[in-house]
């Protein structure tokens, strides 16, 4: 087993193991502990010590542990979205890897659809729910399908789901 194959089976096992409940009840139980054994040691420095200690190092992995644990939810999520952008047959295609792209051309993008969600907004909610082409500008409303993808409908004549193996990877 590699040490990557090792670091994120440890990592996913630390995370599940860390959002449980019985986890925050252990470290409940560590605090407890470690308050009423303050009498004992006669509140000194080495028994604060010991709690900031243990804190401190728990805090750095945990840091470590919450980055591998995001990143992961992150890049699975943009994986989600790009195969939803890519199967909607208006979806725009140049929407998919955006994450990859720099922040001028994102905030280019973040104009073009606050622009599109203020005409949503303006021309009221209910226009928007009703008519699926609202905020379209007229020239797309009559696009023939996308072909810029393979693909692109994944339903036969019947209405049912065909498989498209040139999809498949």
């Amino acid at each position: 087993m590699s040490l990557r194959h090792a670091f994120e089976r440890g990592a996913k096992a630390a995370a599940r193991f860390t959002g449980h409940p019985a986890c925050f009840g252990l470290a409940v139980g560590v605090v407890l502990v470690w308050v009423v054994s303050g009498p004992l040691f006669g509140f000194s420095d080495t028994w604060q010590l010991v709690i900031n200690t243990g804190t401190t190092i728990i805090t750095f992995l945990m840091v470590f542990l919450i980055q591998n644990s995001q990143n992961r939810d992150s890049a699975a999520v943009q994986i989600k979205l790009d195969e939803l952008i890519r199967a909607v047959r208006r979806a725009d295609n140049t929407l998919l890897d955006m994450e990859e792209l720099d922040e001028a051309t994102l905030e280019q993008f973040r104009n073009r659809y606050e622009a599109l969600a203020k005409k949503a907004r303006d021309g009221g909610a209910k226009a928007a729910c009703e008519d699926p082409s609202f905020g379209m500008d007229d020239d797309d409303r009559d696009d023939p399908p996308r072909s810029d993808r393979q693909g692109a409908d994944t339903r036969g004549r019947d209405g049912d789901r065909r498989s498209n193996t040139q999809d498949e990877v």
